[in-house]
């Protein structure tokens, strides 16, 4: 049977082989390359996607109250315009 030690020499080992082999850089280059790629994506995090939507969400509540409001103008306005020409055709 292998001792501990020696397993624990040759899991050292390794590790130091790994860590200077081009593995290492391996894993850089890769992390590099997808952040550079998701970079040139525009991609965004999922918190600001959700603050975005959030604020899309309140624009289209403030759209639909100023249409609203508009409307109610407009019939003001076509309202008055209306008692304006019969008060002057009655003259």
């Amino acid at each position: 049977m292998i001792s501990s030690q020696k397993i624990d020499e040759i899991s050292n080992k390794i590790r130091e082989i790994v860590n200077s082999s081009p593995l290492a850089d391996v894993e850089k280059n890769m992390s590099a390359l997808l952040k550079g790629v998701f970079t040139k994506m525009e991609l965004v995090s999922r918190e600001e996607f959700d603050v975005q939507t959030e604020v899309l969400r309140n624009t289209r509540q403030k759209l639909v109250l100023l249409e609203a409001k508009l409307a109610a103008l407009e019939a003001l306005t076509q309202a008055a315009m209306a008692a304006n020409k019969e008060t002057e055709q009655g003259k």
